[in-house]
């Protein structure tokens, strides 16, 4: 019954319309902001290793990391395997699409989460439901994302994570998925209950060192069957505009499952990104959004793509044509997903490559849960007033902890799925409304830091001079700090200039 009724309700909020919408506005955006992902790729890495940390926020490279810990998850794993799955070599060609157009949308969405932050309770708080209150008055509507976010982020989404861990857990080493389900609340519950540093302190370590590791991984299968490039490209082209033989009748379908897949994974117009964006330290919101852009890049076309590549080299995979049947049928009794990536690798390394990527889905998967917590409090903070927080955070941490068991005891990992598209569809929906009512100031951000670079300056953001009204955090509290002045002295007068970014 329930799988019933989530699939029904995953098909409106997931129809072609929807789709569609997510590609029109991440291309409006990308023209607006004259492709930013392009122009500004060289800034965007700078960036990423470059600001502190502080006794409210996080380093650029810390939120960095908390966004990927969210981006890089089960979805770029098992998400990708399915997208091959149910859309064919295709979908990746436009999962590519997704994620550069949507570069720009991250963009915007980091950018606004900047500008329309506060500090509460001695930390940095932001995200869609601060912007859309501050952005367009409407105190409702902000509302209405926050408690979207809590249903998403605590009972729809962290189930997905949990069960592609029970599964290859499974697959690989035997154990019991409750046992599974109890390893992970455990740690979840350790992570948690030690507050936001905790959280990017473990983001920081584990999403680089894994993400490395799992690209070179895919870097090897694509050199021992180096011969097949040519093919495997050709066969994703071919694939996405319907002129293959085999494909050529799921054109529909790949865009559907690249554009889903996509933004599943890279998360850009979901609004999830935002939250670890407006905790960074920064000396002008741009920074953060270029930042953050490039966070998509990485998930997308570095970590997605080794899985595809992973997947289609090998040959190790099934494709389901428009009617249900196999038109691609290379693994019988395989189920889509994780196990198609488990068999990729262990083509490769016989004997341990399904236990190598078990144990790297695990870290992948457990840090989206932790980031998935983040997002949750973020919300719950908007909502509940700091002195009346404390009892709704406990329960905040409880239900993710229950929701993140049950989705190791689901039988059907299908269901865990499409609960975890819901969840990911009625954010995006609000969002998407609140950005295309707020882009303006994003841009206008955008222009003045572009305007400060091109003079030597290392930007800093004072919204009236753009015309941005209610940014009160950079109005009233912020001040530059003093290890970014330089203090010279010129005949009769004494003066604090900044320090020309070489």
């Amino acid at each position: 019954m329930l799988e019933k009724w989530a699939a029904a309700v995953n098909g409106i909020i997931w129809s072609n319309p929807v789709v569609y919408v997510c590609l029109g506005v991440g291309l409006l955006f990308s023209i607006m902001t004259r492709f930013l992902q392009i122009r500004h790729l060289k800034e965007m890495i700078r960036l990423v290793f470059k600001g502190k940390s502080s006794e409210a926020g996080v380093s650029s490279f810390q939120a960095f990391t908390m966004a990927l810990s969210g981006r890089v998850g089960t979805g770029n794993i098992a998400g990708i395997a399915l997208a091959v799955g149910m859309g064919g070599p295709g979908a990746i060609f436009w999962m590519w699409v997704m994620a550069f157009i949507g570069s720009a949308t991250a963009f915007v969405e980091s950018t606004l989460a900047q500008v329309y932050k506060v500090k509460r309770d001695g930390l940095y708080r932001g995200g869609p439901a601060f912007y859309i209150e501050k952005g367009t008055g409407l105190k409702w509507f902000a509302v209405i994302f926050a408690v979207v976010a809590l249903v998403a982020m605590c009972l729809l989404m962290p189930g997905t994570q949990s069960n592609s861990i029970a599964v290859a857990f499974h697959s690989s080493f035997g154990m019991d998925m409750k046992v599974s389900g109890i390893l992970v609340v455990v740690l979840l519950a350790l992570i948690i209950f030690g507050g936001v540093k905790r959280i990017a302190n473990v983001a920081q370590v584990v999403i680089p060192f894994m993400a490395l590791g799992y690209i070179l991984v895919s870097f090897y299968i694509m050199m021992t069957n180096l011969t097949a490039l040519p093919d495997v490209f050709l066969l994703i082209f071919r694939s996405a505009f319907g002129v293959d033989s085999v494909f050529g009748g799921m054109v529909g379908t790949a865009i559907a499952w690249g554009v889903k897949r996509g933004i599943y994974s890279n998360e850009a117009g979901q609004g999830s990104g935002a939250h670890p964006a407006a905790a960074a330290e920064v000396s002008h919101p741009a920074k953060q959004g270029l930042v953050q852009a490039f966070s998509v890049y990485v998930d997308t076309f570095l970590v997605c793509t080794s899985t595809a590549f992973m997947v289609l080299f090998t040959g190790m995979y099934n494709v389901k044509g428009p009617g249900g049947d196999f038109i691609v049928h290379n693994l019988p009794g395989v189920e889509e997903g994780t196990q198609y990536t488990q068999a990729a690798i262990e083509s490769v390394f016989p004997g341990f490559g399904s236990s190598l990527l078990a144990i790297t889905l695990f870290f992948f998967a457990f840090t989206t849960i932790i980031s998935y917590y983040y997002i949750a409090e973020t919300n719950m903070a908007y909502l509940v007033a700091d002195h009346k927080a404390k009892w709704p955070m406990f329960v905040l941490k409880l239900v993710i902890l229950g929701s993140t068991f049950y989705g190791t005891v689901v039988k059907e990992s299908a269901l865990a799925w499409t609960l975890g598209d819901m969840g990911v569809g009625i954010m995006l929906w609000v969002n998407l409304i609140a950005m295309i009512l707020l882009a303006k100031p994003a841009f206008r951000v955008l222009k003045d830091y572009e305007r400060q670079r091109k003079r030597g300056l290392d930007p800093v953001f004072d919204p009236e001079k753009v015309g941005i009204p209610n940014a009160e955090y950079w109005s009233k509290e912020y001040r530059q700090p003093a290890d970014e002045l330089t203090i010279t002295v010129e005949p009769g007068k004494l003066q604090a200039r900044k320090m020309i970014d070489k």
